[in-house]
């Protein structure tokens, strides 16, 4: 018998035949390694941009609030805002009519010194509706005739005008009664002197009130004089309270 027997052969290519493009990575015990990148360091710039954003966006904020605050309409505590109705007797000027009612809406801002008085159109006639402001930190008093679309600006009187911790304080006293107690009517004289261009110098809860209206000055008369017939076309009334009296604040144009 004859055996037949093959020898496998080992086919090899040659070396030149490796692709020169192909890259070998290196290996160390069987493990692939990579290359370790360094973090980059956190760029300064950025870290002062942003500082600057959060102070840009703060000043925003504190700005805003303040606009708000004293040239929007602000909010008062409940217990600083007062319906007031009060009795009194016209006994010089009308006579005829008996006791009145004066009504009212008190606003009292302690914090900023001032005082704001809204006045309806009253139900006995002649007196304008109006609303006042008695800045108290100004020493300036503003009235809004609502029927006249005119503000008129003078000094404050703090002969007639109580300040807002004493105004408060009265009102407090008798909220817990339907009206004040019973009272007189007193009256002041005002002539127009002059109309207000520079409306800023006024400051900011007179400013607010006056805004795009007619704006003039005032001045008190000294002396008290009987108003004719034919002056009183040119005159026109505010009736107020903000003491233990009503005010009569009477409004003339130059004769």
């Amino acid at each position: 018998m004859v055996k037949i027997s093959f020898q496998t052969v080992t086919a090899q290519k040659p070396d030149k035949e490796i692709d020169e493009d192909k890259i070998i990575i290196p290996q160390a015990d069987g493990q692939l390694v990579l290359p370790v990148r360094h973090k980059k360091p956190f760029p300064a710039g950025l870290c002062c941009l942003t500082f600057g954003l959060v102070v840009f966006m703060s000043g925003l904020v504190l700005s805003s609030i303040y606009v708000y605050r004293y040239y929007f309409i602000p909010q008062i505590p409940e217990d600083s805002l007062f319906h007031c109705r009060v009795v009194y007797e016209d006994s010089v000027y009308a006579p005829l009519r008996g006791r009145q009612e004066l009504e009212e809406d008190v606003g009292i801002y302690l914090d900023d010194n001032y005082e704001q008085i809204s006045v309806p159109v009253p139900h006995f006639g002649g007196s304008d509706p109006a609303d006042i402001i008695h800045d108290f930190h100004r020493g300036l008093t503003a009235y809004y005739d609502i029927a006249l679309d005119k503000c008129y600006i003078t000094e404050l009187n703090t002969t007639l005008v109580m300040p807002p911790r004493n105004l408060w304080e009265l009102l407090v006293n008798v909220k817990r009664g339907t009206y004040l107690p019973q009272t007189y009517i007193i009256q002041e004289e005002m002539m127009v002197t002059g109309r207000v261009r520079n409306m800023r110098q006024l400051g900011p809860f007179i400013h607010r009130l006056c805004y795009g209206k007619e704006t003039y000055r005032l001045r008190r008369r000294n002396q008290h004089r009987r108003i004719e017939r034919r002056d009183a076309k040119r005159c026109h009334s505010i009736r107020h309270f903000e003491n233990t009296f009503v005010v009569e604040t009477v409004i003339c144009d130059r004769f």
